[in-house]
């Protein structure tokens, strides 16, 4: 039997074709194709928190989240023949509308695995870059089982949404991003929060940020009663949601937690926090007026967690990241309202 990617990782943490090395590259590759998003800073949230506060704004990227970096860079590495063959991805839609633009910029066919309870913008936009989509019931049924019978039947390879090292290459390209800009402001970041779900984004930027400042304290966010991550962490194995939730962070509600960027995230005293679905919609408020940022719930999940005082930040620079900006006005609306 082959060895788990978590067994396979050596003890410093290290997974096999990824590392500081691969996320330059990825951003050597990324150059010309993907949006260098801005490092925005409000003095009023500073004022709110206490600290001099670094919104990476990938709400702005490409497709509305920073997915596309990760399933772009995975993209580029397939030989042509197995580019032209097509490709697949199961998501709850901002990995599918990443894979989707991925595969309309390579020129490629492309079919996104979705749950049918996914916000129908997320499922427009996957059909707007030109992806077939198929719809799955979450209850009842398996993604990864669903793309595997499209795999089989028409010869198409998967682009996973974050447990493959040329995708979580891709997402560190956030933190390179970061470091470059927090460098051109004169500013040495002491703490980052970085919403997680199957981890391919909070190891990709953790790793690249600790590279360029060592000895940052490390924290993931995720929704709570959902926070797989941080039971991995402290089970040291991968562990998966207990149920289908239904709540509003779909962005960052997988079933299952990544076992590479496990392995990762293990080599860092990472911490996990949790953020609830109020408290989202009041950062994304927040995010409105503050920073005129439109952000969805999962992608202000670190956000809601430093403004609900999950973190003592008080003198410090804060790095975090605003994911994603794909929201159903309905929500959008909900948030401002309250």
């Amino acid at each position: 039997m082959p060895e788990s990617p978590l067994h396979a990782a050596a003890d410093d943490g290290t997974v096999p074709g990824f590392g500081i090395d691969a996320i330059h590259a990825a951003a050597r590759r990324l150059t010309g194709h993907v949006v260098r998003t801005p490092l925005l800073n409000s003095p009023m949230l500073d004022d709110l928190v206490g600290a001099r506060v670094l919104v990476k704004a990938e709400c702005l990227q490409l497709t509305g989240s920073f997915k596309v970096r990760g399933a772009l860079n995975a993209l580029l590495t397939l030989d042509e023949e197995v580019r032209h063959a097509g490709i697949v991805a199961y998501s709850a839609g901002n990995h599918g509308q990443g894979v989707a633009a991925a595969a309309r910029l390579a020129g490629c066919p492309a079919v996104i695995v979705m749950p049918n309870t996914a916000p129908r913008i997320k499922v427009d936009n996957c059909r707007w870059w030109g992806a077939e989509t198929v719809l799955y019931d979450p209850r009842t049924e398996d993604r990864e089982e669903a793309a595997r019978k499209i795999i089989e039947e028409r010869g198409m390879t998967l682009i996973p949404p974050f447990d493959d090292p040329r995708v979580m290459a891709g997402q560190g390209t956030v933190g390179l991003e970061i470091a470059e800009q927090a460098r051109e402001l004169g500013l040495t970041p002491d703490t980052v929060l970085v919403n997680c779900s199957g981890g391919g984004l909070a190891a990709g930027v953790i790793t690249a940020l600790d590279h360029a400042f060592p000895g940052l304290a490390n924290h993931i966010v995720e929704p709570a009663g959902f926070d797989k991550m941080a039971r991995s962490l402290a089970a040291g194995r991968v562990c998966a949601n207990p149920h289908p939730p239904g709540g509003l962070m779909d962005a960052i509600s997988g079933p299952v937690a990544g076992a590479r960027p496990l392995a990762v995230l293990r080599h860092y005293d990472v911490t996990g926090l949790t953020a609830t679905d109020e408290e989202a919609l009041a950062a994304m408020a927040t995010a409105h007026r503050l920073l005129k940022l439109v952000v969805e719930p999962g992608a202000a999940a670190s956000l809601a967690a430093l403004l609900s005082g999950k973190v003592d930040v008080r003198g410090k620079v804060v790095a975090l990241v605003a994911s994603g900006g794909n929201v159903d006005p309905a929500v959008y609306r909900e948030a401002l309202a309250g």
